[in-house]
């Protein structure tokens, strides 16, 4: 069976209402109250450990790293 690809669209859902700037630390915590299965937990732990400025930089980190 393959591996899902998880979406740049299904990780913003479980980051709606984060506040910007963010920590990695802060976009995890805000993920896991939303519900956020494993594979979404795992992709957020890979980012880089800094801080973002909005949804953009969320996802061009998101985009280097997959």
């Amino acid at each position: 069976m393959a591996e899902k690809t998880l979406s740049p669209i299904e990780l913003q859902e479980y980051l709606r209402g984060v506040r910007h700037p963010a920590t990695k630390d802060s976009l995890c915590s805000a993920a896991k109250d939303s519900g956020a299965p494993p594979e979404v937990m795992e992709t957020l732990q890979r980012l880089p450990d800094e801080d973002y400025d909005g949804p953009p930089a969320v996802m061009k980190a998101f985009g280097e790293i997959e």
